[in-house]
């Protein structure tokens, strides 16, 4: 278990005591934010709350101030249940979102990972589905929890993250051959939708992932046989993960998630035209030696997968 930081990342610091009494709005936003500084507080090695508080008193003279003990549990027993529910509930929903990475690493320096990354940024959000938001950004922050595979491990966590985003971001109205057939190129300028990822990566993460998917899927066919008779399981190795760069898009199409690998040159001109550069100028970007053909069979791929809509519109400065 890491060492628990001394502040989880963005929470304000927790108030020295809990108010005695609710009697204000302001007395309910400390009790509040002592309460959320006790859940997000990292469990001991043996998954319990942690017997001393962040300035060196003991837990139990803590929870006394604001929880009441019942004729079966102390104060800080019914606050440890609430500690305990928040990290299983948070960590197995970490473990949901990163099969490829949980694979890579094994589970017992996964979970060291996860929890290190817990601790140091806890959900901010009201959903579960933005806990990994930042995972790619902690791995490159805090290596050690990923060495001699960090490299590897920072792609995997870029992935799995894009798979979140693609699976539920935003989906903006389509642009169709009509809306576009009278702008001149030289001034077009398109979007990418919110749920479309350009990954440049060293591995070859969608092969990776669905391999073990695919042996993940076994295990189950597996356990199920044992429950219901026997049966023969096929084995199913996972392939090494070895470094090989690709460019990948990662997408919704009709509802379902799906990994698209890219060309170099496609995806140079996918990543200008997401960088709000002009139809003109994203086809230079994807270099010399392309054809028209190859980008108007580009062009229509991605037309017809609806990748493309209109560029939000830039804020205007307020008047002075």
């Amino acid at each position: 278990m890491p060492r628990p930081a001394s502040r989880p990342a963005g929470l304000k610091p927790p108030p020295k005591h809990a108010p005695q009494r609710l009697h204000t709005t302001a007395d309910l936003r400390t009790l509040q934010r002592l309460m959320t500084h006790v859940l997000v507080r990292p469990l001991t090695d043996d998954d319990r709350l942690q017997p001393k508080w962040i300035d060196g008193r003991p837990m139990a003279q803590v929870a006394a101030e604001f929880i009441k003990p019942n004729d079966r549990l102390t104060s800080f027993e019914r606050l440890e249940l609430y500690n305990r529910m928040y990290w299983f509930r948070i960590i197995d929903s970490v473990y949901e979102d990163n099969p490829g990475l949980r694979a890579l690493l094994g589970e017992r320096r996964f979970a060291r990972l996860v929890r290190a990354y817990l601790a140091k940024y806890p959900s901010r959000s009201f959903t579960m589905r933005n806990l990994c938001a930042r995972l790619g950004q902690f791995i490159r922050e805090e290596p050690r929890w990923t060495a001699p595979r960090t490299a590897a491990a920072l792609a995997l966590a870029r992935f799995e993250w894009a798979r979140t985003v693609a699976f539920d971001g935003e989906a903006r109205p389509v642009m169709t051959p009509n809306d576009i057939a009278d702008a001149p190129p030289a001034r077009l300028r398109l979007g990418l939708q919110p749920y479309l990822s350009l990954l440049a990566v060293d591995y070859p993460v969608d092969d990776y992932t669905l391999a073990v998917k695919e042996r993940d899927a076994l295990r189950g066919e597996a356990s199920h046989a044992v429950e219901h008779g026997p049966r023969r399981a096929t084995r199913h190795k996972i392939p090494p993960f070895r470094r090989r760069p690709i460019h990948v898009a990662v997408h919704r199409y009709r509802n379902r998630l799906f990994y698209k690998r890219l060309e170099a040159p496609a995806f140079r001109m996918l990543e200008a035209i997401q960088a709000g550069r002009t139809l003109v100028q994203a086809v230079a970007a994807a270099g010399r030696g392309v054809t028209a053909e190859q980008v108007r069979d580009w062009f229509a791929t991605w037309m017809e997968l609806g990748w493309f809509c209109a560029r939000p519109a830039r804020p205007k400065n307020p008047r002075k």
